[in-house]
């Protein structure tokens, strides 16, 4: 028993230090690393603010705090977006990290995902203070729920990551290109800036099949007391990422055991 208490101690150490060094990966300094984060959350924000207000779609939106309508579906697509390119990119089989003994696949995935994980919710944070500082007040109708949506949006990126990291010794660069594409998509088919329950029947099918678009759409329901998401299922997002995690544990799995190193050249 103590040995696998010791064991497992030093596997969070480590993975507190791969997590570590994941984040500092991406910038060299930590700090600069969240400004930018931060800045991209709100430069969105400002982006999809003065489109709306151009395009005079205010009307087709919830009533309420409309920063906080834009706010809720870009905080859940960046976190998505993110951790579906962190666990993708995060190299698997192919990666020669995997070379140091202590250094394990689930560490590599484990480390992508929260390091994509802490770097969101820290923005996420920051920009909502500032928003509710400067702006105007905040006010959640259930912020557990919102939360509770906000990390399956995290959750169905990491399966839909890993799915595509299991995927890619086999064909590197076709995975990539449709890591990318899936990614571009979600500009449009997350449905960051619709209300689900205000699209026609016939353009409400082109949606459903992403999963961002269930968890955004319920996350709106309890973030606002007067809407009501009634076409879409928070069941969806969360039967769908259990299924890629599985099939993505599995196809990793056995890509490890059966991997070449000429895999990743091709």
């Amino acid at each position: 028993m103590s040995r696998f208490l010791i064991g497992t101690w030093n596997f969070f150490k480590l993975l507190y230090f791969t997590i570590v060094s994941d984040i500092r990966q991406s910038d060299g300094n930590a700090l600069r690393g969240l400004i930018k984060e931060v800045m991209r959350a709100m430069m969105m924000v400002a982006m999809f603010y003065v489109m709306i207000t151009v395009l005079n779609m205010r009307g087709a939106v919830v009533r309420g705090n409309f920063v906080l309508f834009l706010m809720s579906g870009i905080f859940l697509f960046m976190t998505h977006n993110k951790a579906v390119a962190k666990i993708s990119g995060s190299g698997g089989a192919t990666n020669p990290m995997l070379k140091h003994a202590p250094v394990s696949t689930l560490l590599l995935i484990l480390s992508s995902a929260l390091s994509s994980l802490y770097i969101q919710i820290l923005s996420m944070g920051i920009v909502l203070l500032i928003a509710h500082t400067l702006i105007e007040p905040i006010v959640f109708y259930n912020f557990k729920g919102f939360i509770f949506c906000f990390f399956i949006a995290w959750l169905s990126g990491v399966s839909i990551g890993l799915l595509f990291l299991a995927l890619s010794p086999y064909a590197p660069s076709v995975i990539v290109l449709l890591s990318t594409f899936y990614r571009r998509a979600n500009m449009i088919f997350s449905g960051k800036m619709l209300l689900a329950s205000t699209l026609p029947g016939f353009i409400l099918p082109m949606f459903t099949w992403n999963p961002l678009f269930h968890a955004i759409d319920q996350a709106r329901g309890y973030t606002f007391i007067n809407y009501n998401a009634r076409v879409t299922d928070i069941n969806y997002p969360i039967i769908l990422s259990l299924v890629f995690l599985v099939l993505g544990i599995m196809l990793e799995h056995w890509a490890r055991k059966y991997v070449s190193e000429s895999w990743s050249k091709r």
